[in-house]
């Protein structure tokens, strides 16, 4: 469970999408305080994953091989396949060119995560919020929260990876967020020229993130469900 849970920490904080439209956010007029909304709102989101996930298993982690267990995997193979699926559609779909429209989905959220793009986006701290909940990387929360079956609750280290899940999975939220309150005109600079080469090297993230975190899904999932 813990290794799962990092790798899936770890491609949510690398996902460039949420990064961003973050950058766009602490641009804006009070950008510090929408940050805060932002950041709050993303760890509200795992926080009610792992809630919820908690109550449905009472903090015990279902007998290897019973029903739900066997669900949860074969879910989790599933996500992963979905994620080879995705990264090689993106790979052989190739980034858009220059001046052209971009040609999937992510166009469609880069318009909806753009505070700049909706007067009310820069009026409403509370629409940080909810503009992080949107741009969460759903598939690998879900990932995550079939990962979070496997808890157990009567040890102490589990409650110490989940926090760490948790943090691992604002880490780069948090580290701008903070760059931003230390220094903020010299932060917005230089989160908007990041933001300008993560562009150049969206696609190669979200491909390289896709294949890997799916691969890994995949293999471990077959392992337990076959061994």
């Amino acid at each position: 469970m813990v290794l799962d849970l990092l790798l899936i920490a770890l491609a949510i904080t690398l996902d460039p999408l949420p990064l961003m439209a973050f950058v766009l956010v602490v641009a804006s007029p009070r950008g510090v305080w929408k940050g805060f909304s932002f950041v709050l709102g993303w760890l509200a989101c795992f926080v009610v994953v792992i809630v919820a996930v908690l109550s449905l298993t009472g903090g015990q982690p279902p007998p290897p091989k019973s029903p739900p267990s066997t669900a949860a995997l074969a879910a989790k193979l599933a996500i992963g396949v979905g994620l080879v699926v995705y990264g090689v559609y993106r790979h052989r779909r190739g980034p858009a060119r220059p001046g052209s429209p971009r040609r999937s989905g992510s166009s469609r959220r880069e318009r909806a995560r753009s505070p700049g793009d909706g007067r009310r986006g820069r009026d409403s701290i509370a629409a940080a919020a909810g503009l992080a909940v949107l741009l969460q990387p759903w598939g690998l929360v879900a990932a995550g929260s079939l990962t979070v079956l496997e808890a157990d609750t009567s040890h102490s280290s589990t409650w110490l990876v989940l926090v760490t899940f948790c943090v691992l999975a604002t880490a780069s939220l948090l580290a701008a967020q903070s760059y931003v309150v230390c220094a903020p005109t010299s932060a917005q600079h230089r989160l908007l020229a990041l933001r300008t080469w993560m562009r150049s090297r969206e696609e190669q993230a979200v491909v390289l993130g896709s294949l890997v975190l799916g691969l890994w899904l995949i293999g471990k999932s077959v392992y337990e469900l076959t061994g």
